[in-house]
């Protein structure tokens, strides 16, 4: 799976680091002073990347626990995500990280004890108040989680913070390490899903979406809180049908009283990033099709937006109360 690994010096004995690298001996290992020495030289090619990605192991010494973009939450007055890891298992061609980073070797930041004070600390800032705490944001929560055990680790502080709602955003199927565990009351773990028709054309690598509803599924039945994210919808032939199928398909299986809560949103994304991205893949229909630019983003033209996200709103407002309903906006047009 991995078959090089970065580490930087001065976590090199981190009984983390030490447990990683034991559990791939065979792994050429390379030492450095910092990650950014590798994940950020320029030129690199992050498509060829892809193929075969290394493992970085660092530290990360500041910027762990960031306010969440504008548009960007699920109810509470104050959104923040962090980030253990930077980069994913998966290969969806919507990805805005391949347009963000130059590397896409995987970042694992062991020094999780770092991410959980600074959690800490805002939640000293608004004492008292809901507060909603993003992990996935620049990863996938889960689809490591047996190299990095990093959820698992997380779980007891947040118990004992009810004020701190995690949300686990996933596309993974590797729930066992949540199913061994009391579902966390304060925790939401949610799935990011497309049509099934669009998944197996742009979402490579990622479980199907009937392998994701049966692990959603699992999870309900387990006690835990489910987060349905339609988001980005992606437009198409049929994506009316393709999209009322998705739907019934989940609430057929989702008991809607461990729903918490629904997100959708459009594609989009900033020009430049847009234009590296493109660059990746400058045969892909998903950019090809119907993409304008306006005001500095990329996305599909304003009607088709309006169009998709109207209905999306109305035929999941007649299965669950809107209140728990969030439209997530990237950026303003």
């Amino acid at each position: 799976m991995i078959d090089t690994i970065y580490v930087e010096r001065d976590i090199q004995k981190h009984p983390r680091s030490q447990r990683i690298l034991d559990r791939f001996p065979d792994a050429i290992r390379i030492e450095i002073d910092t990650y950014g020495e590798v994940f950020n030289r320029r030129s690199q090619n992050f498509r060829l990347q892809k193929r075969k990605p290394a493992l970085i192991l660092a530290a990360k010494h500041s910027g762990q626990v960031l306010p969440a973009p504008p548009g960007y939450g699920i109810g509470s007055a104050h959104n923040y995500y962090f980030s253990h890891m930077l980069n994913c298992l998966y290969d969806c061609r919507y990805c805005f990280l391949q347009g963000l980073f130059q590397s896409a070797h995987y970042v694992l930041f062991v020094n999780y004890e770092a991410f959980l004070e600074e959690i800490e600390k805002r939640l000293a800032e608004h004492e008292g108040t809901p507060m909603t705490f993003f992990s996935g944001y620049d990863c996938d929560s889960l689809a490591l989680e047996s190299v990095t055990g990093f959820v698992t680790e997380v779980l007891p502080f947040f118990r004992t913070h009810p004020q701190a709602i995690l949300e686990l955003r996933t596309k993974s199927i590797q729930i066992q390490p949540l199913l061994k565990e009391a579902p966390l009351e304060n925790g939401v773990v949610a799935f990011s899903l497309t049509p099934h028709r669009v998944a197996q054309r742009i979402e490579h690598r990622a479980p199907s979406v009937r392998r994701r509803i049966e692990a959603m599924t699992q999870l309900a039945h387990h006690g835990w809180s489910i987060g349905l994210r339609f988001d980005p919808l992606i437009h198409g032939v049929d994506w009316q049908e393709q999209y009322l199928r998705l739907f019934d398909e989940v609430f057929q299986r989702i008991p809607s009283q461990r729903i918490h809560s629904v997100s959708y949103g459009p594609m989009r994304f900033p020009k430049a990033m847009f234009r590296d991205i493109a660059r990746l893949y400058p045969q892909e229909p998903l950019f090809a099709a119907s993409v304008a630019t306006e005001n500095g983003m990329a996305s599909y033209p304003q009607d088709i937006e309006d169009e998709m996200t109207a209905f999306c709103r109305k035929h999941l407002q007649e299965r669950l109360p809107s209140s728990i309903f969030f439209q997530c906006i990237p950026e303003s047009r």
